[in-house]
């Protein structure tokens, strides 16, 4: 195995461990309310601040990858990650577990913004492929977590032992990364349109990850109690259908691997949310349907599990990737994943579990409307460059 690949086995290590990191949350959020002692509503906050964590997290992430041994700063970011999940189970009030989950949030995206950077950095042009696997091996730990989780519930009627069995699954990648050369961003070139930074594709790509992120993470976070409250599974049911959601799109990820070969990125991603729409339509009709609801998380994992990989794709093709713009495109996200799943923690008792569904739907609308400016932004740029290139 050359070096290159060594390497990015490495960040597809720490993938893994920022998905059982990520997804943990949804399936415990009903035991964390218990353990603190206070209701849905209040403990979704944990998400608001857990995606506010990640905004700081993020900001800092882009310029410290910018100017600092990028596995190094990777390494310590695992480190705290695992420390936090480990500390979990010990805390009883709802203010320290707020502080806690900022502190996670604050670290994931040195796993997260540096891994998505360092892997444009490492394969360039090529970067495609890898970049699917990259998010494949997210979409692995994500599936894994809840599994983790109903195991722990069943064993010992409680999650204490899942998170530290998730902590230490996350600390394991360090002892391969810290020991790796880190690469480094690519000169800039004088000639390359790329590299005169063009903000309104900036903002229009971090508003599209702040719909769908909040999208991806309000339906990881929020399925095991809508099909619980509903009765539609058991406990331990609704953690494997969790698990199936992180499931599906990690075999959507695996699946994407070789379309990004041979499929045009704008392509992909108009397919993928037309799927998510289809899927999250499924549940909304049939909403009293364990089946529909089964079917419509099985259709959206697979329809979600490129959009976010495939949009950074983009982006390296019309934007020269640094760790500032990477960071600006996770402030998206991160917001969208601070205030989505909020929004549906205000509304879920006063409403009822439904509104999940609508919330998300809405999201995605809204998401292929951006996706449709972006487009034609993205059109006429071309149109221009090819002008000029024609008169010269």
């Amino acid at each position: 195995m050359n070096k290159s690949l060594q390497i990015t086995a490495g960040y597809y290590a720490a993938f893994i461990a920022l998905g059982l990191a990520v997804s943990a949350l949804g399936p415990t959020l009903p035991a964390l309310a218990e353990q603190t002692g206070v209701s849905l509503k209040s403990i979704s906050i944990l998400f608001t601040v857990r995606g506010l964590g990640f905004l700081v997290g993020a900001l800092l992430a882009g310029r410290l990858y910018d100017r600092f041994t990028g596995h190094h700063l990777m390494a310590l970011a695992l480190v705290m990650m695992a420390l936090s999940m480990v500390l979990v189970p010990f805390v009883p009030a709802l203010w320290l577990l707020v502080a806690l989950m900022f502190l996670l949030g604050l670290f994931e995206p040195g796993v997260d913004v540096g891994g998505n950077t360092m892997i444009v950095w490492l394969h360039q042009h090529r970067v495609a492929p890898y970049m699917n696997g990259l998010h494949f091996f997210f979409g692995v730990g994500a599936f894994i977590s809840p599994v983790i989780v109903a195991w722990a519930i069943s064993v010992s009627d409680g999650i204490t032992w899942a998170y530290w069995a998730l902590g230490l699954l996350i600390f394991l990648p360090v002892l391969f990364i810290v020991w790796q050369p880190s690469p480094t961003a690519p000169p800039v070139i004088a000639s390359d349109p790329r590299d005169q930074t063009n903000w309104s594709l900036v903002l229009l790509i971090a508003l599209f990850f702040f719909l769908y992120a909040g999208s991806e993470v309000a339906y990881g976070g929020w399925i095991f109690t809508y099909a619980t409250t509903l009765g539609l599974t058991s406990a331990a049911t609704a953690a494997i259908l969790t698990s199936v959601f992180w499931g599906s799109l990690t075999a959507g990820r695996l699946l994407s691997i070789p379309l990004a070969t041979r499929f045009r990125n704008r392509t992909i991603i108009f397919a993928d949310l037309i799927g998510c729409l289809i899927s999250v339509g499924i549940i909304l009709v049939w909403s009293q349907s364990a089946t529909a609801v089964w079917l419509g998380t099985i259709g959206l994992g697979l329809s979600m599990a490129s959009v976010f990989p495939t949009t950074l794709s983009l982006a390296e093709r019309h934007l020269h990737v640094s760790g500032k713009t990477t960071s600006y495109f996770f402030v998206g996200a991160s917001l969208g994943g601070m205030t989505i799943p909020w929004f549906i923690g205000q509304r879920f008792e006063a409403t009822g579990p439904l509104a999940t569904m609508m919330i998300i739907f809405t999201c995605l609308v809204a998401s292929l409307a951006v996706f449709g400016i972006l487009m034609r932004l993205i059109n006429a740029r071309e149109m221009v460059m090819a002008g000029e290139a024609g008169r010269v």
